[in-house]
């Protein structure tokens, strides 16, 4: 039976010495313990799977806690599935022993139990999820009523927009010119010129009904 300790940290800058303080405490042999520093945006770990590679039936996974098998349950259920149905090892979690599936629990198995709470957590990250999105909407939907707008403002035109959007739709004057005269990037005056354009069109459509 071999032991390996698996650590992640979420971004290069963050310092996983606290995990690999944890590993030592555990006496995993240094060439089996794996790290990989990668974006929570991300799940591709070369190391995470380096590691599966090596890790036979019997072995054991070591990690600080519960998410730093995944970003999400979804992805945590996954990845235990993997570990303890696929390919028969046993998981072993620091800071929460109650999911360890290398220990009994009485009459029942470890693995019984470490599922049995771990579909537990899932189910209530999933609740809180909801819960947060629902409320979310509420507080949006409230806001709305008392009439606080979302999204990005559009900055204020300069002075002479109008001038110069007038001298463009005329045709005496090129977008890239009007735009350096104002000081104005390029690709914010054309849009802002096609919206008016757009709207004028709007409106001259309605005179016409």
């Amino acid at each position: 039976m071999e032991r390996y300790g698996y650590i992640r940290v979420s971004a290069k800058d963050q310092n996983p010495e606290r995990q690999f303080l944890a590993m030592q405490e555990q006496q995993i042999k240094q060439k089996n313990i794996y790290l990989d520093k990668m974006s929570g945006k991300s799940f591709a770990r070369p190391q995470y799977l380096r590691m599966l590679k090596r890790v036979k039936k019997g072995d054991v996974i070591i990690v600080k806690s519960i998410d730093r098998l995944g970003r999400d349950y979804e992805e945590i259920l996954e990845q235990w599935r993997k570990i303890t149905k696929e390919i028969g090892a046993d998981i072993q979690v620091i800071d929460m022993p109650l999911l360890n599936t290398n220990t009994s629990h009485g009459d029942l198995t470890g693995v019984f139990i470490a599922d049995l709470v771990l579909q537990i957590l899932a189910y209530v990250a999933e609740t809180e999820r909801a819960f947060i999105r629902q409320r979310q909407a509420e507080g949006i939907a409230a806001a709305k009523q008392r009439g606080i707008q979302f999204g990005c403002r559009k900055k204020e035109m300069p002075e002479e927009f109008q001038k110069y959007y007038l001298l463009w739709r005329n045709g005496k004057i090129s977008l890239r010119k009007a735009a350096e005269e104002l000081g104005m990037n390029y690709s914010t005056f054309y849009r802002r010129c096609m919206e008016i354009k757009k709207m004028e069109k709007k409106e001259e459509i309605c005179s016409k009904l």
